[in-house]
C-alpha cells in the first residue's frame, strides 16, 4: 500500500470518530435533568443557621483566655510542642511562637499549621490530637503573647 493509502486510511478512521463523538453528545440524555433548586423547608434552614452559629463560637479560639483550657492547652503544649518550639514558646527547632508566624498568627492559621502540618519539619499532629486539644493549645500559645 502506498504512503497516501495509508493516509487516507487514518484520515477515514478519524473523521469516523469525530462523527461519532458528535452523534453521542448530541444524542446522549442529560444525566441531571433538575436544573432549579427545590424549595427549602423552613426547619431545615434553621437547623442549617444554628449549626453555623455553634461552628463560630466553637472554632479554633473558642479557649482563649479561658484559664482551665489554657492549663490543658499547656500539659498537651509540652507532650507534643515544647521538644522543637521549647517549654517557654522562644523557639528551638520550630520558630517563636510568641511573635508573627510565616503562615499566620490567627487561631485558624495556627489550627491548620498543628493539624496538618507545614513544610520544611512542622508535622502533622491531626490525627494524633482531637479538635478539643488543638484548640487548647492554641489557647496556651495565645496566653503567651
Amino acid at each position: 500500500m502506498s504512503e497516501s493509502g495509508k493516509s487516507k486510511g487514518w484520515l477515514v478512521i478519524s473523521f469516523g470518530i469525530l462523527v461519532l463523538t458528535i452523534v453521542y453528545v448530541v444524542f446522549q440524555p442529560p444525566q441531571n435533568t433538575e436544573v432549579l433548586p427545590r424549595k427549602i423547608d423552613p426547619e431545615v434552614m434553621g437547623a442549617l443557621e444554628q449549626s453555623t452559629a455553634t461552628e463560630t463560637t466553637a472554632g479554633p479560639g473558642r479557649y482563649i483566655d479561658n484559664p482551665d483550657a489554657i492549663a490543658a492547652g499547656k500539659a498537651e503544649y509540652e507532650t507534643h510542642c515544647a521538644a522543637c518550639h521549647l517549654s517557654d514558646a522562644r523557639g528551638a527547632i520550630g520558630p517563636n511562637l510568641r511573635k508573627r508566624l510565616k503562615f499566620g498568627s490567627t487561631p485558624e492559621k495556627i489550627y491548620k499549621s498543628i493539624e496538618k502540618g507545614r513544610p520544611a519539619g512542622m508535622p502533622a499532629f491531626g490525627k494524633q490530637l482531637s479538635n478539643d486539644k488543638i484548640s487548647k493549645i492554641i489557647a496556651y500559645i495565645e496566653s503567651l503573647r
